[in-house]
């Protein structure tokens, strides 16, 4: 079974944005530099989890794929 990316890649990039904007406000930055820090984090965030996701599901597609083929070799 394959993991969807765009929902967890989502979810973990607006955390991302509100965690980096409640640190930056707590640290006395000014509202413009949270946001502009928390944007290009959440888009980081975003990035790194779609890569992430996308590379556990070529290794789930390639683990099924060998049980597949060892199913057959078995039979």
């Amino acid at each position: 079974m394959l993991i969807h990316v765009r929902p967890i890649a989502i979810s973990l990039a607006v955390m991302a944005f509100f965690g980096l904007s409640f640190v930056g406000l707590f640290n006395g930055l000014s509202p413009f530099t949270c946001c502009k820090r928390s944007l290009i984090g959440a888009a980081l965030a975003y990035i790194v989890t779609s890569l992430v996701v996308k590379i556990i599901n070529a290794i789930l597609i390639n683990a099924i794929i060998d049980s597949h083929t060892n199913k057959r070799k078995e039979t």
